[in-house]
């Protein structure tokens, strides 16, 4: 619809945002989404043919000159700003309504510069979507920063020279499409390095005794530990290194042998209580949640990745329930926190709330965003129960986090005490005459805020010691009273490697160091989830050995791009430039050219002056005995470059050992983590690949061998077609035709099958199939065959599952026609009902609906068709997400595989927005 004479236009980024502000603002508004961003930097190769060979061929920005970038409108944007400039012929007014952060801002200043309005220009922020803070912003504009424009593109300009420059020496080096990138590239290390620890992890073991003890006559038994022997301490996990050793001062390491005799020792004496001691106990509240601690909790409660709880989020934030979501700060307005008081007091009681309001101070690396913390939107919170009719599934759940934390955030704090009870007892075994044990018991007598809300731990182990420490109840005790040992056990411990990042714990990392940015950690992991670089392994983020050989050529040529201290420092820059007290290209001279003055070397040096790169060393990781894994062009295998009966220190061959004029090789499973990569692993996969090759025997009808084989994608079987088969078969043919290729006869190995156990009998039933099991009434052939998704029957065009691999041999005809007389459930022959239905659409007014495609599950009104994205779950997407991806797809336009031919066009990158004067350091 055409926005009216005099009518004002408001630009949002999204869809959802601009129907919950168009509801607000009334009929005088006119609200229209951008859609994200609407220009960018073109790949040099998208760039009109006449700049290719000029100074913005290789970047699509000029470098000798002010690092003046080159924008162009994204071809799936042209629909939308023509749409744009139509409505803004007929406004009076252009409000630019975009995230009041530096991409919102930068946002705002490309929608300037691409529809060159001519009608006065306001910049409306706000952080929240509700009818008073929409109203309140539309009445207090300001003018664009500027500034803030200038640190976004200095990071957009960074992070291309970054990647064009270093990227391309992946490719060279490791191998072709890697990419490289000034936070993901770190992200990457970090997780590599923890890797690495627990690659060098040396386990160590360690014994105690637990006991349970109680008062003579009384039943209330409670469990102690094993604390000193003989007035020493007892080594606990925290007194070994992570090589092993034991580096606690003034411990005693106890074997099991001590330990059994100090358990038996104990049985048979009495304990006595040598010291109790009380004391007070307090915990305080968590300040609200900024965008780091949100995704963690998010992870830790909810089980969401970064990326979908951002995602949730942003719905939230878009429909009015939270404020804006990207934010460091855990501060709260005045009236949020009144509401938040407000609400404790009436849900439980005048006691649960602090006579003073309580005030949060961020005390991370680099904050700088200007918002509030997130918390629910309005001066008056609604509760979880007042959305639950319009809330479902994620959105419900991460609501309710949110409101949780923001309200116990102003709740007093959990009182209670906490008891310390030391037992002596005369044991007189050798080496230990006289032990102690010591319990320990927290009670909560007022749970204060934790009776709404508990953060959640990273180390679920020491988090559930923590709660039955906090949930155990001492007996009152004084020095000298008599104990009963019940009983009295040795147990074993061994020490733990680092534990693996989770995207909870990056995240946290990240944060403390000051790398990246709270609105980047989601695409951050995302990014180097998609390169190839980390998987997940549950919950864990397991680097690849691909992400082992890019890390080591960036930590030992580009050592300072990789280094931490460095990618925090460019963050505090940018922020400098975001305040103004730093100019943007002087900024990126020093990065890209060096400094003189310090000797500081440039970016474009750095890449210049590498000198030699042994593209194997880079990609080969020692994991002892003469064993490496290496990184090759079709994946990681392990190689022995110290044969057996080799010295690995002299190299001198043992007599009578045999020794193979190459080494051997195996392809590495996915299956496997770098860490489960011991030199035991790998002669173990060494001699699975022993059996690759092997021939089992002859086909005694084709006289063919048949062989064995371990495969990228798994084991299989195989002919060896000579080339006398390949002749005679085609002995027959045309002279002037070449004979066709004999293709050899293939079939994967079942799940219960191995390459070291497999027989010429089994190989000769694999490659039989398919097998014709018989024809059904009309004739019609049915065959049973193994299939990339399993076993199957195959009737014409008609295919139904079976249920194990064992069926393709022993089923009859009369079993498949009873599978065939059943209906289909899925595929041609019967269409899937909708997974889900999501309502009317509000554009085009026909029932959105979520299906099953052959690509992927997807939401269509029946008209457009969006595919749903990684971390959208069928069952549990909200209309508006489905309403959401359907606008994304109907800006885009249609799809076309054709390229369009591109005109050379004028430059637009001057920018023609006049720039305040910067402020001076």
């Amino acid at each position: 619809m055409a926005a009216g004479k005099g009518r004002k236009l408001v630009i949002v980024e999204s869809p959802a945002k601009a129907k919950t502000i168009a509801g607000y603002l009334g009929g005088d508004f006119e609200v229209e989404a951008s859609v994200g961003h609407i220009r960018d930097l073109p790949n040099p190769s998208e760039l009109p043919a006449d700049m290719k060979k000029g100074p913005y061929g290789k970047f699509a920005v000029d470098v000798e000159n002010g690092f003046d970038p080159y924008y162009v409108v994204d071809p799936d944007k042209k629909k939308k700003v023509a749409e744009l400039k139509r409505l803004l012929k007929d406004a009076s007014e252009l409000y630019l309504a975009t995230d009041e952060d530096r991409e919102g801002e930068a946002i705002a200043w490309h929608l300037l510069e691409a529809l060159k309005p001519r009608v006065p220009v306001k910049r409306m922020v706000f952080h929240e979507i509700t009818r008073e803070a929409i109203q309140r912003a539309v009445n207090d504009t300001r003018e664009i920063d500027t500034a803030m424009v200038d640190a976004q593109e200095t990071r957009r300009i960074l992070d291309r020279l970054y990647g064009y420059e270093v990227s391309p020496v992946l490719w060279r080096k490791v191998r072709q499409g890697l990419s490289a990138g000034r936070v993901q590239s770190v992200a990457t290390r970090m997780v590599v390095e923890r890797e690495r620890e627990r690659m060098a992890f040396v386990r160590s073991s360690y014994w105690d005794v637990e006991g349970e003890f109680t008062p003579e006559g009384a039943s209330q038994q409670f469990t102690a530990r094993l604390s000193s022997v003989d007035g020493t301490r007892v080594a606990t996990g925290r007194d070994f290194a992570d090589d092993g050793r034991l580096t606690g001062k003034g411990v005693v390491h106890l074997d099991e042998a001590l330990a059994t005799r100090i358990a038996e020792a104990s049985l048979s004496h009495t304990a006595r209580v040598t010291d109790v001691q009380e004391k007070p106990y307090t915990r305080r509240p968590s300040a609200p949640f900024t965008t780091s601690t949100l995704q963690q909790e998010a992870s830790r409660k909810l089980r969401m990745s970064s990326k979908n709880a951002m995602r949730v989020a942003q719905r939230l934030y878009e429909n009015g329930y939270i404020t804006y979501m990207r934010t460091d700060s855990t501060t709260l307005s005045d009236a949020a926190t009144t509401a938040a008081r407000s609400q404790a007091r009436d849900l439980y009681g005048a006691e649960y709330v602090p006579d003073s309001p309580r005030r949060y101070e961020k005390k991370v690396k680099n904050a700088q965003e200007a918002h509030e913390a997130i918390r629910p939107a309005g001066d008056r919170f609604r509760s979880p129960a007042q959305v639950a009719g319009s809330l479902r599934g994620e959105e419900f759940a991460l609501y309710e986090l949110i409101w949780k934390r923001t309200v116990a955030s102003q709740m007093a704090d959990a009182r209670g005490s906490t008891a310390t009870v030391k037992l002596a007892v005369d044991t007189a075994v050798e080496g230990a005459q006289s032990v102690e044990f010591s319990a320990s018991g927290t009670v909560i007598t007022f749970k204060g805020f934790l009776a709404a809300y508990e953060e959640g731990r990273d180390d679920e182990a020491a988090a559930r010691a923590d709660a039955a420490a906090e949930e155990r109840r001492l007996p009152k005790l004084s020095a000298g009273v008599a104990l009963e040992v019940v009983r009295a056990e040795a147990q074993g411990h061994e020490t733990s490697p680092p534990a693996r990042y989770t995207e909870a714990t990056l995240v946290k990392a990240m944060e403390e160091r000051g790398i990246g940015r709270p609105s980047t950690y989601a695409a951050t992991i995302g990014t180097i989830q998609d390169r190839g670089y980390v998987f997940n392994k549950g919950q864990a983020l397991v680097p690849t050995w691909l992400a082992f050989a890019v890390t080591r050529l960036l930590e030992e040529h580009f050592g300072n791009l990789v280094d931490y201290e460095f990618t925090a420092s460019m963050e505090e820059d940018l922020d400098r430039i975001a305040n103004g007290d730093e100019r943007r290209i002087d900024w990126l001279k020093r990065f890209y050219f060096g400094e003189e003055a310090t000797t500081g070397e440039g970016l474009k040096s750095l890449v210049e002056d590498l000198g030699e790169i042994d593209a194997k060393e880079i990609s080969t990781i020692p994991i002892g005995d003469g064993m490496v894994v290496r990184v090759g062009r079709y994946g990681p295998y392990v190689e022995e470059v110290v044969p057996a009966g080799v010295d690995l220190a002299t190299g001198e061959v043992a007599e009578g050992a045999e020794v193979a004029a190459t080494p051997r090789r195996a392809t590495i499973t996915d299956d496997v983590a770098p860490d489960e990569m011991t030199p035991e692993k790998a002669r173990e996969l060494l001699e699975v690949a022993a059996d690759d090759g092997k021939v089992l025997g002859r086909d005694p009808e084709s006289g063919r061998e048949i062989v064995a084989r371990a495969g990228r994608y798994g084991p299989y079987v195989t002919e060896v077609v000579e080339d006398d088969d390949a002749a005679a078969a085609g002995a027959d043919k045309p002279k002037a035709r070449k004979a066709a290729k004999v293709k050899p006869r293939t079939a994967s190995l079942f799940t219960d099958m191995e390459l070291s156990t497999l027989t010429l009998e089994d190989a000769l039933k694999l490659l039989s199939l398919p097998r014709v099991v018989g024809a059904d009434a009309e004739g019609v052939e049915i065959t049973a065959q193994n299939g990339r998704y399993g076993p199957y029957l195959k009737k014409g065009t008609d295919s139904r599952s079976l249920t194990s691999e064992s069926q393709l041999f022993d089923i009859t005809l009369e079993e498949a026609l009873a599978i065939y007389a059943q209906p289909k459930q899925r595929g041609r022959a019967a269409a899937a009902p909708p997974l889900k239905e999501l309502g009317a659409d509000p554009v085009s007014g026909k029932p959105v609906v979520v299906k099953d495609g052959r690509f992927g599950p997807y939401v269509t009104d029946g008209e457009t068709n969006a595919t749903l994205r990684k971390d959208d779950d069928p069952s549990s997407i909200s209309p508006d997400r489905g309403y959401e991806l359907l606008a994304e797809k109907r800006a885009k336009g249609p799809t076309t595989r054709k390229r369009a031919v591109k005109k050379t066009a004028k430059k637009t990158t001057k920018r023609t927005t006049k720039k305040a004067a910067t402020k001076k350091a």
